[in-house]
């Protein structure tokens, strides 16, 4: 199922702190696209700065790629209250629901990205795979791969009438069919889900998609969602899950990170240095206390 207007619709996350791993993504995406087709891409900004959105615009090729700045307040539905969950997860993980609403109404098939990825291949060859009769293809979480994992699965798999051996994906990464996720209303069963099961839910969207949509995604080749403490030569998309590339205490493969920066030093981001420990954790703090608001 190939874009009827040549064009590659894709739907990104990102807050002001991590809009530099933005900039990789999309000049990453950039200089391995060969294919010819545009690149329109969503951007749900959560509080981005008007000057970062110029850098960005200005760091890509005007002739490949559209960007288009939502706010991430006009992308939930009137009426839908998001799950308070208690991890340090930013509400944001949830937007990635209401991609219908965020893409062209006429558009078939689209590609959810998490910000803190790089892609290594053409973006194309991952977006024209054939879905089938599913209704979302991802990538088997290697670090879970299935419900009965002790420590992040499904822990209430039992009661939820699952076999144990349910492979489990990474919601970092969904190519989706819209029109059936929109027809099927996945969105709100989703959230459901999630509310219904909170106490189970230590990885929360992920928990939503993955029990209401239980062997029914098509699973993608494994180098489309390579996770940074691999050690794979040529991966075709690399997920820099937990620590992330720009910061100093930056753990996982060095390879990856070399790859990262070629990237932003093609970008505004250029001259950005490193930075410490101390502001990822404000970071997760900054999202809890996000949560405690809402909540009261």
């Amino acid at each position: 199922m190939k874009s009827s207007s040549n064009v590659i619709p894709i739907v990104v996350v990102t807050d002001e702190h991590y809009v530099i791993m933005l900039a990789a993504l999309l000049k990453s995406i950039e200089c391995n696209h060969k294919s010819g087709e545009k690149i329109a891409v969503y951007v749900i900004a959560d509080g981005v700065k008007k000057s970062s959105q110029k850098k960005i615009q200005t760091s890509v090729d005007p002739a490949m790629f559209s960007i288009t700045w939502i706010r991430m307040e006009d992308t939930i539905p009137a009426g839908v209250k998001l799950p308070l969950d208690r991890t340090s997860y930013p509400v944001t993980i949830y937007l990635r629901l209401f991609i219908q609403y965020i893409v062209p109404k006429e558009t078939t098939k689209a590609l959810f990205l998490d910000v803190d990825m790089i892609v290594l291949e053409d973006v194309s060859k991952l977006y024209d795979q054939d879905l089938g009769d599913k209704i979302i293809g991802a990538v088997q979480d290697p670090r879970l791969l299935t419900f009965d994992n002790s420590w992040g699965g499904i822990m209430n798999y039992k009661e939820l009438g699952f076999a144990p051996d349910t492979k489990y994906f990474n919601t970092g990464l969904l190519l989706i069919n819209t029109q059936k996720w929109a027809e099927k209303n996945l969105a709100v069963k989703v959230i459901d889900c999630i509310n219904d099961n909170i106490k189970f839910a230590n990885y929360p969207d992920q928990y939503g998609f993955n029990v209401v949509l239980a062997n029914q995604w098509l699973e993608l080749d494994p180098r489309w969602n390579y996770f940074a403490s691999g050690d794979l030569d040529h991966p075709y998309l690399v997920h820099f899950i937990s620590r992330k590339p720009f910061y100093t205490s930056y753990e996982y493969n060095q390879n990856y990170k070399n790859r990262f920066y070629q990237y932003v030093k093609q970008t505004e981001w250029r001259n950005a240095k490193p930075i410490g420990e101390l502001n990822r954790y404000f970071k997760k703090l900054h999202n809890i206390w996000a949560k405690i608001k809402k909540k009261f």
